[in-house]
């Protein structure tokens, strides 16, 4: 069917919160983005230039689309090929942590390039759950979408009272990234439990900080050499998560 100017403001909205709360959709762009989350969310349209290469499956519902269209929609510097929309999946109930399980929780981690990273490195990690505060960014804003790199489709955020959370799990093992934490290359690491990671510039807040049962940190080197300030929030998850694995490789 043709692109309205009313399908245009609708589709282009879905950069915005407000967009995505009003129709429940989010979307995923460029060819590589595209391809990784198909069947994984409900499809509401596949808009594509005449020269992408559509998957057999999905001929009968993509639908070509000028440039212009798909320019006049994205988030994107360049104009992508293809765009998908999708249905926002329902926040999963359970926020208890299953048998075995190593989980992630972020407590108020704003920035989106962070939020998709860390996902990404938590795919890469064999994480599959990840705990956030009301507070952290959403899952659905497209620069989270693109910094996964198709890790959404396989890593669920819950958006959950991270305190309220810890307490129903009260019994596993909850680590906690802090500047005067134990050496996390001297500590022993289970490979269960919950590890949170706190907020860009405030870190771990007291409330959440509060359950926290093994603080642990990721000293500079060499010892007391004048360094940064601190890590990024995404770059420290990478090493934490690297060192449990390795811990229990």
């Amino acid at each position: 069917m043709p692109i309205t100017n009313n399908d245009r403001k609708t589709l282009a909205s879905l950069s915005t919160p407000k967009g995505r709360k009003a129709t429940g959709w989010f979307m995923a762009q460029g060819d590589k983005c595209v391809r990784d989350t198909l069947g994984h969310f409900r499809l509401v349209r596949l808009l594509h230039t005449p020269e992408w290469e559509r998957p057999d499956a999905y001929a009968d519902v993509a639908e070509e689309a000028k440039p212009s269209d798909l320019k006049a929609i994205s988030t994107l510097a360049t104009t992508p090929s293809v765009i998908a929309v999708y249905e926002i999946p329902r926040d999963e109930e359970s926020i208890d942590l299953r048998d075995g399980e190593l989980a992630l929780a972020l407590d108020c981690v704003q920035d989106p390039g962070n939020l998709g990273t860390i996902m990404r490195v938590a795919d890469w990690m064999g994480v599959e759950r990840i705990f956030a505060s009301h507070d952290t960014a959403d899952v659905w804003n497209p620069k989270v979408v693109q910094a996964t790199m198709g890790a959404i489709s396989r890593v669920t955020v819950t958006y959950c009272d991270l305190p309220k959370m810890l307490d129903t799990n009260w019994g596993a093992p909850v680590y906690g990234t802090f500047l005067d934490g134990s050496d996390i290359y001297k500590t022993r690491l289970e490979n269960w439990g919950i590890i949170v990671m706190g907020n860009e510039g405030n870190g771990i807040s007291p409330e959440v900080a509060n359950h926290v049962t093994r603080r642990i940190t990721i000293p500079s080197y060499p010892k007391d050499r004048p360094t940064s300030e601190s890590l990024n929030v995404a770059i420290a998850t990478a090493i934490t998560l690297a060192e449990f694995r390795r811990n229990n490789g």
